[in-house]
């Protein structure tokens, strides 16, 4: 499977291509960077990364993608939900299937990669480590092509898990959690309610599928 993972930026955005089937530097056979300037009129600014993510995906033919989707709270920022925005607009049109990641959870892959104790900080460093050694490659990788490496690694076992190609045994516990979890509340007010928060549990929420989309 070849998956293209993205890490949305309005300066520096990074995509990594990753091949499920291949081993060492052929695993990662293409990646990198899309770059604007703030020179640029803003509205600008999307357009291009609309374009240019479009003929990526012309280019390289993708299965499947795994995009790093903005985060909230007192991180949010209405540019990156803006790209977040345009970036799915390229993604509909090309209908290229597409499972979210947020930060945090690509953060988890890659620490339990490096085989890092829990509540290890993962760090710019870290990200491009992990992906170098995952990769088998070591040249010189910018963070933004290291965080969509991840991206793209960890939407591979999504899908391959999404078609029946992984099983439940075969994903680590951090895969488990995101992809299946299932919680009943035992106590409170909640009690005995049953939440969903697996990414498989959350088509066109977490993940759409734009190849067999209908308008109708």
């Amino acid at each position: 499977m070849l998956v293209l993972g993205l890490d949305p930026s309005l300066t520096n955005y990074g995509w990594a291509i990753y091949d499920s089937e291949a081993e060492g530097q052929s695993r990662c056979p293409q990646r990198g960077r899309f770059q604007t300037t703030p020179k640029m009129p803003f509205v600008d600014r999307y357009i291009y990364m609309r374009e240019h993510l479009r003929e990526l995906i012309q280019t390289y033919q993708p299965d499947r993608v795994g995009i790093e989707s903005p985060v909230f709270n007192d991180l949010w920022s209405e540019g990156m939900y803006g790209l977040f925005l345009y970036s799915n607009e390229a993604l509909k049109l090309e209908k290229k299937d597409v499972v979210f990641f947020s930060p945090g959870q690509l953060k988890v892959h890659a620490r339990h990669f490096l085989d890092r104790p829990k509540g290890w900080k993962m760090l710019k460093g870290d990200m491009v480590e992990a992906a170098k050694r995952n990769a088998g490659n070591k040249g010189r990788w910018n963070h933004n092509e290291a965080d969509a490496f991840w991206a793209a690694l960890a939407a591979a076992r999504f899908w391959q898990f999404f078609e029946g190609t992984l099983q439940e045994g075969d994903l680590t516990p951090a895969e488990k959690h995101q992809f299946i979890k299932i919680h009943t509340y035992q106590r409170g007010k909640k009690a005995g309610q049953t939440i969903k928060p697996g990414l498989i549990h959350r088509e066109e929420d977490r993940f759409f599928l734009w190849s067999v989309w209908s308008e109708g």
